[in-house]
């Protein structure tokens, strides 16, 4: 069996970040994926995913994530049961994180009011000096292979 999710969408609030009972960083957000595909009013149709991180994962979300931000995320369906204020019995689908990671260029992230974080700088290559071909001695070869 195989269970695999992988989704880029945009976020469509701040995401949350708690604490467990016994200290473990939980992260609650929801992200808005168009369809492949339109409906028959040629209009196309967006769904809204339910996604959980943890650990440092959801710190990550919740420090460098914001409403608007396009986000990438690799993860597994989960489904949970609890029941409401009332009694009734619900089913809950989510997408629980393996990875998550930034999708969007500069310029979408920028407009969506993200901050802004430069990338390291590529080190330089090395500069290698230009030999003559007079450094190499000709090798003489009787062909012999040696084993």
């Amino acid at each position: 069996m195989f269970n695999k999710a992988i989704l880029i969408g945009r976020l469509t609030a701040d995401p949350e970040l708690k604490q467990t009972q016994s200290g473990i960083s939980v992260c609650s957000f929801s992200i808005a994926v168009d369809r492949r595909f339109s409906g028959r009013d040629s209009e196309r149709k967006t769904d809204f995913i339910n996604i959980t991180s943890w650990r440092q994962q959801a710190e990550f979300v919740c420090r460098y994530f914001h409403k608007g931000d396009v986000i990438g995320i690799e993860g597994s369906i989960q489904t949970r049961n609890y029941e409401d204020k009332n009694g009734s019995k619900r089913t809950a689908v989510e997408v629980v994180t393996d990875n998550v990671f930034f999708t969007g260029s500069k310029s979408n992230t920028t407009a969506a009011g993200a901050n802004n974080y430069a990338a390291p700088a590529a080190p330089a290559a090395p500069a290698y000096a230009s030999g003559a071909a007079s450094d190499f001695e000709e090798v003489e070869s009787d062909n012999d292979l040696p084993f």
